[in-house]
């Protein structure tokens, strides 16, 4: 017999089985057009190597799969820097996942696939940058651009290819929550994009920003005719606030500051922002430790991401550790974010009204065994009638996927 859901407000909590077998973590949700929910993942089991894998949860109730998209020991792998999946309305699903591209510790490329058999079959993958640099590319967000396109950002060190030696630190496998220098003697980070057809061609090639965070995930929100990406920017100061930038289908606009707060930080705080929208409702949450105090902050746009009203802080203090994640409906607002306190980490939810202006719920999900990154980033997706929460717990020293499903109490 399945426990009984867990009553908190108006909500009831029940398990959500997962089909991930013991060693994953990294995991991702997209919901297809069908009302399908789309969970991907990295199956790193000792002795094994590494296999990107996803499965299909049915509006019924039943799941399918899991099934393998790519394997390989040459798959770059790592707590913060994760692969993701996405559906399109012509019933097609794409894939990406990290390709290490030489023995260089920061040299890795963003590989690209599509099926249109449920992931029985993968084109070939192709590369979504056009340059052939040994240098770190990743931190990717996608979106549905079109019936039958993708749109696909994220983080390009082209730039960097002079200095990737002489990096601190060793690589993502190895930043702490603390943060990583990403202080450099070549270029910076930039923020590039490409929409991507059925054949994998690309168009709207752009470059977004020459100069961003190294490591912290950008995210995008469909929004209009194009989309809302969102990322932490780095000025020569090194102010590293979150950027907000629209595409209308053909260009990007000017990155503007969803807020000023002003957080100069040495190093790459690996702790980037959520978007969703909903219509020209735009909500972006963000983690900041401006005037050292950390805090999780929401902040709403009413025109399409152009502008944003002062953030709602969330949650602030020494135990509020970000790793957001943020969803919206016509009748709420939906927050993650993790705590630790005194090493012992936890999962919470908050629930605003659509303008922010009253908080409807703050509950604790779960508390979590495992520890520092190992724990990773949950993820929140919104599917009529019930909210899928998924994380990675680590039990016995094996990372393991974890899921709830949020339903209205009865």
């Amino acid at each position: 017999m399945p426990p009984k859901p867990v009553v908190a407000g108006d909500l009831a909590i029940e398990a959500w089985p997962l089909p991930a077998m013991s060693g994953s973590a990294q995991p991702d949700l997209a919901l297809a057009p069908d009302g399908r929910v789309l969970l991907s993942w990295i199956n790193s089991t000792r002795g094994r190597r590494p296999a990107f894998q996803f499965a299909e949860f049915f509006p019924d109730g039943h799941w399918q799969g899991p099934r393998t998209v790519a394997v390989g020991n040459s798959m770059f792998t790592n707590w913060a820097d994760t692969p993701h999946i996405a559906a399109t309305a012509d019933r097609a699903l794409w894939a990406h996942w990290l390709q290490k591209s030489s023995d260089a510790p920061y040299a890795y490329d963003v590989m690209l696939v599509r099926s249109l058999d449920h992931g029985m079959n993968w084109s070939a993958p192709r590369k979504v940058h056009d340059d052939d640099t040994k240098t770190e590319h990743g931190f990717v967000s996608m979106w549905p651009q079109s019936d039958g396109s993708l749109g696909v950002a994220w983080l390009d060190g082209r730039n960097t290819a002079d200095a990737g030696a002489q990096k601190d630190g060793g690589g993502h496998e190895d930043h702490g929550d603390s943060g990583h220098d990403d202080s450099r003697g070549g270029g910076a980070m930039t923020l590039r994009a490409a929409v991507f057809d059925a054949s994998l061609r690309s168009s709207a090639v752009a470059e977004i920003d020459a100069m961003t965070c190294d490591c912290c995930q950008t995210d995008a929100a469909a929004a209009g005719d194009g989309a809302v990406l969102v990322y932490r920017g780095r000025s020569k100061a090194e102010i590293r606030d979150i950027y907000a930038t629209r595409f209308d289908g053909k260009v990007w606009s000017k990155p503007a500051r969803v807020h000023a707060d002003d957080w100069t930080m040495p190093a790459c705080p690996v702790n980037g922002p959520s978007v969703a929208a909903l219509d020209k409702d735009v909500v972006v949450a963000w983690y900041t430790a401006a005037g050292d105090t950390p805090t999780v902050k929401l902040a709403r746009s009413v025109d399409g991401g152009a502008t944003f009203a002062t953030p709602v802080a969330v949650d602030t203090g020494t135990a509020t550790q970000g790793r957001v994640t943020v969803a919206v409906d016509a009748q709420q607002v939906w927050l993650l974010w993790m705590r630790e306190d005194a090493g012992a980490q936890s999962l919470w939810l908050a629930r605003y009204t659509p303008d922010l202006s009253k908080q409807l719920q703050r509950t604790k999900l779960v508390d979590l065994q495992g520890k520092g990154r190992a724990t990773g980033f949950p993820k929140l997706l919104l599917n009529g009638a019930a909210t899928h929460v998924v994380w990675t717990d680590v039990i016995d020293g094996v990372p393991e996927l974890r899921g709830v499903r949020l339903l209205a109490a009865k």
